[in-house]
């Protein structure tokens, strides 16, 4: 996977949701903004304080996240 450096997690920014460069846009509208069709120039144009390297971070962050697996451990 390639770096994430513009994917940042802070508790008291967006209650700790993956977001971009610290900012109040999460991974998840960015995703979503792609997933409804948008492309990568219509949520720049629509979001100028994004850049296209962080609509492809959020997109390899999603893609790695989606691939995680949980290992459900035995109650004490």
């Amino acid at each position: 996977m390639g770096q994430l450096d513009r994917i940042t997690q802070e508790p008291d920014v967006m209650g700790g949701k993956a977001c971009i460069r610290g900012m109040r846009v999460t991974v998840g509208m960015v995703v979503g903004q792609v997933g409804a069709g948008h492309s990568v120039d219509e949520i720049i144009t629509d979001y100028p304080y994004l850049e296209r390297e962080d609509v492809m971070q959020a997109l390899r962050y999603a893609a790695w996240r989606s691939e995680e697996r949980e290992v459900m451990l035995a109650s004490a």
